[in-house]
């Protein structure tokens, strides 16, 4: 049967496929955190590829490098010989380590949260598990419906959101032919694609058709951090400004949308403030667009240190993100030296994304105090250089409190990760169960041999917070391991055991060897800047 349902999603996959660009334009919105059906329906595709729950992040990107593998004639053991499957897609995270389209927000992965009115559906995005939880909210209020038909509402940063990737794209493949006929206007909308993800499904727990009919489903969606985020910004931004005084008399502007509603339901209160941003953003130049919303970073290089590497006079590693950071704003700041602090580090094989790691450049006897648009020029030529091995966001000038605050804060962050992972023996659905079930779990770690000649042979207790298991199309002893864990905690030790120096470990606890093939930092939860 499961052999029966890989092969169905690698013929929908197949068709879906046609409608792509390039595999490498999938590759690059899936490593800056793009979901799925956001890719498809940006590209136009319609059919079963939105009702297919298989289709996940990891499967997409297997199935694209076994095609190219194909291509190539380079397959070997479902793997790509330049460095295997890709191991990191995500961009913003929910407290229980769901991974988020930047999109849409989870909307289209059926993210849905507990409330007073609605039960919990399948964290997994489940299409049959989100609709049977709505049909069982219909039958349990006793409703008879011979059809039905599907409202959704969506908070406008989704729509700032996709602007944004437009933009991205726009920058990064306005020159090649395929670009100039994927016009935003040409795309599905996320509520169009919702419908088409969850219609069928609806249709058979219901047991009646879908149309204009009396019965409406109504699916509400909101994301309060992120909207309140992206109403303090655009409440700042001076077209924003210019729309209050031109507006003043109709109480057109955010804070009078708020105060004129403060007597009827959150709900109406909600839905002007988002009418009023919406009107914003569809009035906002690009320009002006983008001085409120970060693009999405490149992927990093795993050629790059994170601190300049020699050994015996031999560079270890192409460049460093110290020298690629610290010698741009030295050269602004006219200065003799510069420091590079950073909070945490990472091995030099091993990628950063997500938001990124904050870090301080301190600049000794700096002879000239940057302004913002200078900063901006330090952010634009380091974003902009041609082997882009570092990206960075927020640069902002800060005083010396800025080094104590990150100082205190770097003991107390959590960092999470995804490691693509091997094993000895074929993965089973009691070791799903038995990792994504462990919460808060204190291991000892010793010092690891490969550290061992420079770091003090101690005994650390550390704590992995969570843990799940996502399978990888096709292989039965791959998978990636996407895990958040307290800081200082040694990954690759974690996973292999490091002859017993590491105790629990992901080999001792599936009873089998275990490897670490890829390593990506995903986020790190500090926001001492805030």
């Amino acid at each position: 049967m499961a052999s029966q349902e890989t092969e169905e999603t690698r013929q929908i996959l197949s068709r879906t496929a046609l409608s792509f660009p390039s595999p490498r334009v999938v590759h690059d919105l899936l490593s800056v955190g793009v979901c799925p059906r956001c890719i498809f329906r940006l590209f136009g595709v319609h059919g079963q590829a939105y009702c297919c729950s298989a289709i996940t992040a990891s499967v997409l990107q297997s199935f694209l490098e076994e095609q190219k593998s194909c291509d190539n004639g380079t397959a070997k053991n479902g793997l790509v010989s330049d460095g295997l499957v890709r191991c990191s897609y995500t961009s913003q995270e929910s407290e229980n380590g769901q991974a988020y389209c930047c999109i849409c927000l989870g909307v289209l992965q059926l993210a849905c949260e507990q409330d007073q009115e609605m039960m919990t559906t399948s964290k997994d995005g489940s299409i049959d598990d989100f609709t049977a939880t709505i049909a069982e909210l219909v039958k349990r209020e006793n409703h008879h419906i011979d059809g039905f038909s599907i409202e959704v509402s969506i908070p406008p940063v989704i729509v700032a959101n996709e602007r944004a990737i437009w933009m991205y794209m726009n920058k990064k493949y306005k020159c090649e032919e395929w670009f100039k006929d994927k016009i935003p206007s040409q795309h599905i909308s996320v509520k169009d694609a919702l419908r088409l993800s969850i219609n069928t499904s609806l249709e058979n727990h219901l047991g009646v058709k879908s149309g204009v009919d009396s019965f409406r489903f109504r699916l509400n969606y909101s994301h309060l951090d992120a909207s309140r985020m992206l109403q303090s910004s655009l409440a700042n931004d001076r077209t924003c400004k210019k729309q209050k005084t031109d507006k003043k008399d109709s109480g057109d502007s955010l804070d009078d949308s708020h105060k004129s509603n403060l007597k009827n339901s959150n709900e109406h209160l909600r839905s002007e403030s988002d009418a009023v941003i919406l009107r914003t953003l569809e009035s906002m130049l690009d320009h002006a667009f983008c001085e409120h919303f970060v693009i999405p970073p490149e992927k990093f290089s795993r050629k790059v240190s994170q601190s300049r590497w020699i050994i015996d006079d031999e560079r270890m590693g192409e460049a460093s993100v110290e020298e690629i950071v610290g010698s741009n704003a030295l050269l602004v700041c006219k200065g003799d030296n510069y420091k590079f602090h950073a909070a945490g580090r990472e091995d030099i094989d091993v990628r950063m994304l997500g938001s990124g790691r904050p870090f301080l450049v301190e600049v000794s006897n700096a002879r000239y105090m940057p302004s913002m648009i200078d900063v901006q020029l330090i952010v634009e030529k380091i974003n902009n250089s041609d082997k882009k091995y570092v990206r960075v966001r927020n640069l902002k000038v800060v005083n010396s409190q800025a080094w104590t605050l990150m100082r205190e804060g770097e003991a107390e962050k959590q960092k999470q990760y995804a490691a693509l992972v091997w094993i000895s023996r074929a993965l089973t659905e009691e070791d799903l169960h038995n990792i994504s079930s462990r919460k808060d779990l204190d291991i000892i770690q010793r010092t690891p041999i490969r550290v061992l000649h420079r770091r003090s042979p101690l005994e650390r207790k550390k704590i992995i917070h969570w843990m799940k298991i996502e399978r990888i199309a096709g292989s039965c002893q791959y998978f990636l391991l996407h895990l958040c864990t307290q800081a200082g905690t040694y990954i690759k030790e974690f996973v292999h055991g490091d002859l017993g120096r590491t105790h629990p470990s992901i080999g001792a606890i599936l009873g089998c060897r275990a490897e670490i093939l890829q390593l990506d930092v995903t986020d790190v939860k500090m926001d001492f800047f805030d």
